[in-house]
């Protein structure tokens, strides 16, 4: 085994453990705290902890942290102001989408990008459909940001990298904004959300949109129908892990239970979600998932009794069916023809 292969599994299984350790204590201090959203700090923490081998720096860190604040803000009162005119509302959150996905496709922005996509979905979702907690979504937020920012920070001291061992780091190659490609996920991302905010369960209304944008941030790594569909099955696994998660749960609830199963599912999924490899953020999308769904299991908001486990994965597998299908249909040909055609 070469020296570089050897560093490059070291590196994953250091990443690994910071993931799962953030990720499982996180979850576990959210539910004890009874956190409305407890699913929203440990998510965070994953996409800092998965964007890079190294802490961020503290500037850039306090910057990420004022941009999703900044953004769960100013949709926040787009949501009050235009939550009654529909199309104006809905033209806004296309123009923040597509923004998002335009960043993304120039390959700049790293996990910003999902993460303002997550407040930007969340944010009118909780707020027209849930009246209750539209006056908490700022503090949900806040909470959810400091949380995740102290769980990457305490997650890098508790496994640190080694300063002496210089570290690869994946470039990111910069491409040109494709902006017809940007203009297809936007719409395919405001469809789930249309389709979420004229429902009135709020379980779909979580899992749905997310679910969609998380593959759509996958799908560059699919280069034919076969790895399209291993993607959606990677996917849908990380569903069905939460509704086994919780099946064990309800055999001996606890918080030490809950610690132990996000543990041992975010080492599954986070271990391979930190490998230097073009399936890693499958993985990733995977771990998002289970945290959204065994969240809504063990989180107080309405609608989210055990029973529901197999509606939720349905929902998860129309949505990736959805973001497949639709994507296959409306990217550019010269795009949709390399990942889908082989």
């Amino acid at each position: 085994m070469s020296i570089e292969r050897t560093t490059a599994i070291e590196e994953q299984k250091r990443k690994g453990l910071r993931v799962a350790f953030a990720v499982s204590v996180g979850f576990t201090v959210a539910v004890y705290c009874g956190a409305i959203i407890p699913f929203l700090g440990p998510l965070l923490a994953a996409q800092f902890l998965l964007g890079s081998s190294r802490p961020m720096p503290l500037g850039k860190t306090l910057g990420m942290a004022v941009l999703i604040v900044v953004v769960g803000m100013a949709m926040m009162v787009l949501t009050i102001q235009l939550g009654d005119r529909p199309a104006t509302f809905l033209l806004l959150l296309a123009l923040i989408y597509f923004s998002c996905f335009v960043a993304q496709s120039t390959g700049k922005g790293g996990p910003a990008c999902f993460l303002v996509l997550v407040v930007a979905i969340i944010v009118p979702l909780l707020g027209i459909l849930n009246q209750e907690l539209a006056n908490s979504i700022l503090s949900i937020l806040v909470t959810g940001v400091l949380s995740g920012t102290i769980l990457m920070w305490f997650a890098y001291a508790i496994f640190p990298e080694p300063y002496s061992q210089s570290v690869a780091v994946m470039s990111v190659e910069e491409q040109p904004p494709a902006l017809l490609r940007a203009l297809a996920n936007t719409v395919i991302l405001l469809g789930s959300v249309v389709i979420c905010l004229t429902s009135d369960n709020l379980t779909a209304a979580a899992v749905i949109p997310i679910t969609v944008a998380s593959l759509l941030g996958q799908l560059d790594v699919a280069a034919s129908a076969r790895a399209s569909i291993g993607l959606v099955l990677v996917n849908l696994f990380g569903g069905v892990l939460a509704s086994v998660a919780y099946a064990v749960l309800t055999l001996r609830p606890s918080l030490f239970s809950i610690f132990v199963i996000v543990l041992v599912v975010a080492l599954l999924l986070g271990g391979r979600a930190s490998a230097r490899s073009k399936d890693a953020p499958v993985f990733a999308g995977a771990l998002t998932i289970f945290l959204i769904l065994f969240g809504l299991g063990v989180s107080p908001l309405p609608g989210s009794a055990a029973e529901s486990f197999a509606t939720r994965i349905a929902y998860v597998a129309a949505a990736l069916i959805y973001a497949l299908l639709l994507s296959a249909i409306l990217w550019p040909r010269t795009t949709s023809l390399k990942r889908i055609s082989a």
